[in-house]
């Protein structure tokens, strides 16, 4: 199975994401939204860097549940209760990811709404990813 990130050089060089993907020889798996929520149904303490880091943990807990790693993910959608939070936050946010996600990019999307289900939630990562079939 093989992931290409696609980077057309008449796009703007991308930054945390890639503006492309394309996978072959794969079985996909839909990842749920997940939120900051621990194991007991609580949000996470802490703010936006925190809960996103629980966010990225309990995705990739469900991707690995399902036979995938970080590297499989081909798409990410992030929900964002307060922009400009998360925009100011984006340095510490970039080092969680390349701590538990590594150094590629899957194609994403952030996009700011005004709350999620869970009114204590600042964050929300649904996503996809291309898992190979023979694991």
């Amino acid at each position: 199975m093989t992931i290409e990130r696609i980077n057309p050089p008449e796009l703007a060089r991308p930054s945390g994401f890639s503006h492309a993907t394309a996978a072959a020889d794969c079985r996909l798996v839909f990842l749920a939204g997940q939120t900051g929520m621990d194991a007991e149904g609580r949000i996470v303490e802490g703010g936006l860097v925190a809960q996103f880091e629980r966010a990225l943990t309990n995705l990739l807990t469900a991707l690995r549940a399902a036979g995938g790693e970080p590297g499989d993910l081909t798409e990410l959608t992030i929900y964002i209760v307060d922009v400009d939070s998360y925009r100011a936050s984006a340095r510490e946010i970039g080092k969680v990811w390349r701590r538990l996600a590594g150094a590629h990019y899957p194609a994403m999307a952030g996009i700011g709404v005004d709350r999620l289900w869970d009114a204590e939630a600042l964050v929300e990562i649904k996503g996809t990813a291309a898992v190979s079939a023979a694991r």
